[in-house]
């Protein structure tokens, strides 16, 4: 599973913050909504927030092995 965890932490230590990023940066709300759910999002929005937030991958999502991974 992957898990957004680390984003909020990153997020709250930086400058921005919930209103910059959907006025200044233009993410949609929708996009944080994903965030904060844990659901996908895009391979771009997680290279949008690592250079906005000027931080690494790591900064941003973890994988956490769970029981409810889909069957390879």
């Amino acid at each position: 599973m992957i898990d957004y965890s680390p984003f909020w932490s990153t997020l709250e230590n930086s400058k921005e913050n919930w209103y910059t990023l959907t006025r200044t940066h233009n993410l949609s709300y929708s996009t944080l909504h994903r965030l904060k759910h844990n659901k996908d999002i895009s391979t771009k929005t997680i290279n949008d927030l690592c250079r906005i937030l000027n931080c690494n991958v790591s900064d941003i999502l973890q994988y956490i092995p769970s029981e409810t991974d889909q069957k390879l």
